[in-house]
């Protein structure tokens, strides 16, 4: 049974969600459409250029990408400290950005508002907006709506552009994170577009492979042409389980992609390369469960979170529930009670 997006996420067990959206129609979101002959490459960009417009609206950070042919996912962390922090004036200048300002906003942010009915109304109505700005369905809101009208308005035509709304797994540890975001990086690989991660074009895992390559500062990045998102910070173990970053390091993180990628070729002939990265033992991850659910997204559009069977029992219970869809492949996946939940 379809359940309210309400009861899916939950800042308060995991910030961290595992998004995916694909079109209807046939349609195409990039690439070439087989069926028309037109190609759409260039709406990959669109993708990318949204994100970081709505990154500087919304306290959401960005993990891992892969914009594929007719869907893209995402890995997103929603930071409600940051939402929390921001002054009145900064919810109105960030919601102001996307929307227009009500008119009874509009005097109170100038300060001709006569009465106190008034400045309460516009309080409660900015309250309103520092929560969406921190929402996982507005966020996915405003760039779907986007993207479905920049594509319409190209070919031509009107109706739905995406497959109904979008699905979302709830990743409630480090373990999860990090299996989510290598499937997430490896669809290119997976699908047969490229051979390896760092030809993988449109997805983060190539993004943080040409940064650490490149050694550019923060203003050549920024001077580039090619619009990228800003991606959450690999921390390793020590990062403040708080802040905005990932408890495991780029360079780790790229050795398990690499080997992920390699293994995912071997996969297919019946073994798995020698030599598994530590991360994967530090966090208990079954190696064979692992390239296995990086080879066929087992379980990956079907279940409802992601993570150790300890902490899907504990999602469980906050949300009033007897039981989450995804605990047979999380048991199979993550062996052991190492790593830590994903805390707000």
């Amino acid at each position: 049974m379809t359940r309210a997006r309400k009861e899916l996420v939950s800042v308060e067990t995991t910030p961290y969600y595992h998004c995916i959206c694909r079109c209807v129609r046939r349609a195409f979101l990039c690439g070439e459409d087989f069926y028309s002959g037109k190609n759409y490459e260039h709406r990959r960009g669109w993708v990318l250029e949204r994100l970081c417009e709505l990154q500087g609206v919304f306290a959401v950070d960005v993990c891992a990408y892969a914009v594929m042919s007719n869907h893209y996912h995402l890995v997103v962390r929603l930071d409600s400290d940051r939402a929390t922090a921001w002054s009145e004036d900064e919810v109105m200048e960030r919601w102001e950005r996307l929307f227009s300002l009500p008119l009874l906003v509009a005097r109170y942010r100038a300060g001709q508002t006569s009465t106190v009915a008034e400045r309460e109304r516009a309080q409660a109505q900015i309250a309103l907006w520092r929560q969406r700005l921190q929402d996982l369905s507005w966020f996915m809101r405003s760039l779907n709506e986007h993207l479905a009208r920049r594509a319409n308005a190209e070919d031509g035509c009107k109706g739905r552009f995406w497959e109904g709304r979008y699905k979302s797994q709830a990743l409630l540890d480090d373990a999860a994170v990090l299996t989510c975001m290598s499937y997430v990086d490896l669809n290119p690989v997976r699908a047969g577009m490229a051979d390896t991660p760092e030809a993988s074009d449109f997805t983060s895992i190539q993004q943080r492979i040409r940064m650490l390559a490149s050694k550019c500062d923060r203003q050549e990045r920024e001077a580039s042409d090619e619009a990228q998102p800003s991606l959450t910070v690999l921390g390793g173990e020590g990062a403040d389980p708080h802040a905005n970053a990932v408890v495991f390091t780029t360079e780790d993180y790229l050795e398990l992609v690499d080997w992920a990628g390699r293994a995912i070729r071997e996969y297919k002939r019946g073994a798995i390369p020698e030599h598994v990265p530590p991360i994967l033992e530090r966090l208990q991850i079954d190696p064979a469960q692992f390239v296995r659910h990086v080879a066929r997204g087992r379980g990956t559009h079907h279940v409802a979170a992601l993570g150790r069977v300890e902490c899907m029992r504990s999602a469980a219970v906050s949300a009033g529930r007897r039981f989450i869809k995804g605990i047979g492949v999380s048991a199979g996946l993550f062996a052991g009670p190492g790593g830590r939940a994903c805390t707000p």
